[in-house]
């Protein structure tokens, strides 16, 4: 062997050794991530808990430590969180300040409205910093409005003054307590009627392609008139529940539609424009047909560049079947560069009989855990406030809401709802970062994350009619608690 082929075979081996002393470090260092867990013990733990049939509403009802880590047995229940285990931010948690909305906060006194914001959005109420608006009108309000007069598709006469008189003072103010951590977007329901192919705002008909560019400058006019007005806009989605012919406002889009409006329009035009940063959310429909619709635009290059992520609702249960959380998981683990948020739900068929309704909390306690638990980052309800009927809504369409209030007196009705956002909502702060959860059993559901400043915050839902004792074991600590039948409870630690 020459002198020049023994240096090269002296490099070589070298090389192969450094490679696998990497490939070995690397090993050993996963290998530490997963088995090197936080011990907690002698730690304080605080346990906050709304439960049914008492007088509990995000009430602190204990407070105690964590002891070493015993061998959980098959006959115990128990949760596991793993700090060492983090996956999504989050962006936080609101509610739509509608028309509906806007029109029975002004019915309200000074006192009550202060106290309504407050509990919304004050240090002392449960944190919301989410605010979703219709971009001109939705069901919920008072009847059709757009900015523009019929035919102006040159968007000569586009006015928000009609938002300037209770939406916009409204979103002012809840700005004005959420102050830096705000999320703000829009989302239309309808295009003009003349813009569509059914000449009607109401019952779906389809965008014409001559106006398509007409559409795409109205969402610019609308960013910039309401940014104008001291309001940042987040972001927008770009159609209100693009597969529904509905009897309000609604306009169709299938999954080829909506991917070549974003690619060809209003993408290009929000960047031309300067507001390129702005996140546009497609879909913003149900769960169940979430898939197709991420597979058609995120597989597509030009359009996907254009989308942060993808919106739903939940009323996919209107088939009869169960919320369809696993296509989310689907989602996330095929895009993962893209983020989900979930962008409305809420009960339907209003009944003032049924304001204290347990199993509508539960819904939304399901709902949150499970959709953080597929990587969902943002939470949004549907109408902040409603009145007595559940609206006012144009075309009957009554709903429930968190809150709802008495426009004769002027009485607020704080339901179970409220309560059971508000131990996601109040505790987890944006930017958090989602922790490893898992239960022994499903009696009880658990999401838990860990706030900037360290803190773990673990939300635990009981939905049968049994207080259950369970093992909250965290790293190598463990401590046992017990939640009330239907309770909701928080813990921070």
């Amino acid at each position: 062997m020459t002198l020049k082929n023994c240096v090269k075979l002296f490099f070589l081996l070298l090389i192969v050794s450094c490679s696998d002393s990497k490939i070995k470090e690397e090993k050993t260092t996963e290998k530490e991530a997963i088995f090197s867990l936080e011990n907690y013990k002698n730690k304080t733990l605080r346990v906050y808990t709304t439960a049914k049939g008492t007088e509990l509403r995000l009430t602190k009802t204990n407070e105690q430590t964590f002891k070493d880590k015993v061998q959980p047995l098959e006959t115990e229940v128990a949760i596991f969180v793993n700090p060492k285990k983090t996956f999504q931010k989050y962006l936080g948690i609101g509610g739509a300040i509608t028309d509906a909305s806007a029109e029975v906060f002004a019915t309200l006194n000074d006192t009550q409205q202060n106290k309504l914001l407050q509990s919304l959005y004050g240090k002392e109420g449960i944190g919301y910093n989410i605010i979703r608006t219709s971009i001109h009108s939705s069901d919920f309000g008072l009847g059709s409005h757009t900015y523009i007069e019929e035919g102006d598709a040159a968007l000569k006469t586009f006015s928000i003054e009609k938002d300037k008189q209770k939406r916009i003072p409204f979103i002012k103010r809840a700005i004005d307590l959420i102050k830096d951590d705000v999320v703000f977007y829009a989302s239309p329901w309808s295009p003009p009627a003349f813009m569509k192919s059914n000449k009607n705002m109401l019952r779906g008909g389809k965008l014409l392609p001559e106006f398509r560019q007409s559409w795409a400058d109205y969402y610019v006019k609308f960013i910039k008139a309401y940014e104008k007005e001291g309001i940042p806009v987040w972001g927008l989605t770009i159609q209100n529940e693009p597969m529904a012919v509905q009897r309000w406002e609604s306009c169709i889009y299938t999954a080829t539609e909506e991917r070549d409006f974003l690619k060809n329009y209003l993408g290009p035009t929000l960047e031309k424009e300067g507001l390129g940063d702005k996140k546009i959310v497609v879909w913003d429909h149900n769960r169940d047909l979430i898939s197709e619709r991420a597979n058609t635009i995120f597989e597509d290059p030009e359009a996907s560049k254009y989308a942060w992520g993808i919106g739903f609702h939940w009323y996919e249960t209107w088939t009869g079947g169960l919320p369809k959380y696993d296509n989310l998981k689907n989602i996330n683990e095929s895009f993962p560069s893209k983020n989900m948020l979930f962008t409305e739900g809420c009960a339907e068929g209003f009944d003032s009989e049924k304001l204290q309704f347990w199993p509508n909390a539960e819904r939304y306690g399901n709902s949150m855990i499970n959709d953080f638990n597929s990587g969902v980052v943002g939470w949004t309800d549907w109408n902040i406030l409603l009145d007595e009927r559940g609206g006012p809504n144009h075309v009957q369409n009554f709903c429930f809401a968190p809150i709802h209030a008495d426009t004769k007196t002027g009485e607020l009705t704080f339901t179970p709802t409220y309560y059971y956002i508000g131990h996601f909502s109040k505790f987890i702060k944006p930017g958090a970062l989602r922790v490893s959860t898992t239960t022994s059993r499903t009696t009880i559901e658990s999401t838990s994350f860990k706030n900037k400043n360290g803190e773990i915050v673990t939300v635990v839902m009981n939905k049968t009619d049994t207080k259950i004792g369970y093992k909250l074991i965290v790293g190598d600590s463990e401590t046992v608690v017990e939640i009330a039948p239907r309770a909701m409870q928080t813990i921070i630690y």
